[in-house]
This record gives structure tokens, C-alpha cells and sequence, in this order.
């Protein structure tokens, strides 16, 4: 059965109304019973969690008004099953998922839970998709701070409303995506920098240490070499992601099409055409053959439907690989 500890961590939150904390909590439950064998159990509990948090619909952050814009809050549908990646990648995943729920058993050995992560990897490899999940899995709202925003529209203020973003962290519990952070993550002795880009990153360094809210800190690179490399002690963990391989492409395709799948898939042409090809790019060529289908009024994604959209995508991209 659930601990002591979060059977008092549950009458707390109720008590304080806290509604995040509670399904937070309970979902630390729900992971605990199903560690100990008790499946049914568990998915009773996940089932329960999930019902209330439909009813009550899609939350609203109320954010400071000079934050709007900056700050984009959703509640992702996304589960694990979405993630198609290697295997010691995402043993780490479940590693971050694991020690969340069991973040009070963890602090009552003087230990923090993993939640300020960096990922690093070209576009379209499931970054993104990687903070969706954890938001989704976690049972808490996903915000993405649109990064080119908040510098490119409020420079020479862009550290006050990075420090507004931080004290937000501690109020409003959740998963804070930094997406396209080399804009404010580049090392600081580049040529080319400013001093105001300097001052951003070294607020940036001191708040992201300063930081004890229990919510989950991400920033995405897609190229590690433009960070600075301050900036990597300053996370708990860091994760490399890549172009899938051909059994990871296999897979992504398969999880895509779903129904629409043709038995007889010549698959050694098609993950030979599809090489090179990110996530992102796989998911839109699948979806590319599956309107075909559909307008060809076909019932499923045969190999010639899927390799016209992969080629099409590949030529689509050809000037942005160079």
C-alpha cells in the first residue's frame, strides 16, 4: 500500500486545496502499487486521476500580463508510448518519471529528484516530444517559454522577465520547456556576442542554481558546441538524441500508420529510403501516405503511398541540408 509519507503528503495537499499536488501525489501512488505487483490497482488509481483532471478541463495559468505571449501553457495527451528512441535514452526518461513520483521518499534522505534536464540533438528528434511526455506522465501543465520572443522583443530587459519566469516556476507547479535555448545559452567568449547577451546567460546560470521549486526545468539545444559550457553543470542530467535507426524507424512508422498499415510493407526499401530522416520527418511523410489513402479511397498505406511521401519529404528538405 502507499507509504506513510504520501498517504500525509495527500491529506496536506487536499486540505490546502492544492488540486496539482494531489493528482501529482496520487499518480506517486499509482507508480508505487504498480512497483509492488499491484497492476490493477494501480491502473485504478492512473484511471481516477485521469477522469477528475477531464472534468475539470484544460487549466489556465494565470500568468503576469507582461509574461503573455512569452509563456505558452498546454496540457499534452502524449504518453510513453509515443517515444520511439534508444533504449538507454529512454531508461533515463523513466528514470526522471520514477524519481518524481518518489520525490518525497528520495528528500526524506536528504536526496533532490532529477528535474533540471538539458536535451541536446538535431531538430525533429523528440525533444519536444520528450517534455510533452514527461508533462503528460507527470499529471502536470507543460510551458514552453517561446525563447526568441522573450529576447529578440525585450532586450535590454530580457534577465527581469527571465527572473519573473523563475519566480512563476515557484508558484505555478509544472514542466518549463526552454525550446530553442541556444539564443540565450550561447558561450559567452563567442566573437560575435553582446555584452546584454552575456548578462541574459549569467542571470540565466545564477537563477537555474538558485532554483528549489519542485517544478521540472528542460532547455533543447540543437547544437551543443553553441552552449556555453557553464551551463552544463548546472543540470541534473543531460541527454543526446539522434535520427532514429532503421529498427527505431521501423517502429515510429508502425506506431503511425497504425490501422492503415498494409501487410505486406516492403520494409528493407522503405527504412533504406527513409535514412537520414528525423522523427518529425517520418511522423509527416506517415501522415502525408495516409491521406493519400484516404483520397485514393484505399484502406490502408501501401509501400508505394509511403515511399512517394518519403521521397517527397526528403526533396522538401534537400536545401536546408545543403
Amino acid at each position: 500500500m502507499a507509504t506513510a509519507e504520501q498517504i500525509k503528503s495527500l491529506i496536506r495537499s487536499h486540505f490546502s486545496d492544492q488540486t496539482d499536488r494531489f493528482y501529482a501525489i496520487a499518480l506517486q501512488v499509482a507508480a508505487h502499487e504498480a512497483m509492488q505487483g499491484h497492476s490493477a490497482l494501480a491502473h485504478d488509481i492512473r484511471e481516477m486521476v485521469d477522469m477528475e483532471k477531464r472534468k475539470e478541463g484544460p487549466k489556465v495559468i494565470s500568468f503576469p500580463q507582461d509574461l503573455r505571449g512569452l509563456v505558452y501553457t498546454e496540457s499534452p495527451e502524449e504518453t510513453k508510448n509515443t517515444l520511439v528512441m534508444a533504449e538507454d535514452l529512454l531508461a533515463r526518461i523513466n528514470q526522471i518519471i520514477l524519481e518524481y513520483r518518489q520525490q518525497n521518499k528520495l528528500k526524506s534522505h536528504g536526496l533532490n529528484h532529477r528535474r533540471k534536464l538539458l536535451l541536446i540533438g538535431p531538430p525533429g528528434t523528440g525533444k519536444t516530444m520528450t517534455a510533452r511526455v514527461l508533462a503528460k506522465e507527470l499529471g502536470i501543465p507543460l510551458n514552453t517559454v517561446q525563447v526568441d520572443r522573450l529576447v529578440t522583443k525585450f532586450m535590454g530587459e530580457t534577465s527581469s522577465k527571465l527572473r519573473q519566469i523563475f519566480e512563476l516556476m515557484q508558484q505555478e507547479h509544472g514542466v518549463y520547456l526552454f525550446d530553442e535555448f541556444d539564443a540565450i545559452g550561447g558561450e559567452r567568449s563567442m566573437d560575435n556576442d553582446v555584452g546584454e547577451m552575456r548578462r541574459v546567460l549569467n542571470s540565466f546560470l545564477q537563477f537555474i542554481e538558485q532554483d528549489t521549486s519542485d517544478s521540472l526545468i528542460i532547455a533543447a539545444s540543437n547544437n551543443p558546441n553553441l552552449l556555453d559550457q557553464a551551463l552544463f553543470r548546472r543540470f541534473d542530467d543531460v541527454l543526446y538524441y539522434q535520427n532514429p535507426t532503421s529498427e527505431e524507424r521501423r517502429h515510429l512508422i508502425e506506431n503511425i500508420l497504425g490501422t492503415f498499415k498494409d501487410k505486406n510493407m516492403t520494409w528493407k526499401a522503405i527504412l533504406s529510403e527513409s535514412d537520414g530522416l528525423s522523427h518529425a520527418e517520418i511522423d509527416q511523410a506517415c501522415r502525408d501516405a495516409i491521406k493519400m489513402a484516404i483520397l485514393g479511397d484505399a484502406n490502408s498505406v501501401n509501400s508505394r503511398f509511403l515511399k512517394s511521401a518519403i521521397v517527397n519529404k526528403k526533396d522538401a528538405y534537400k536545401g536546408k541540408r545543403g
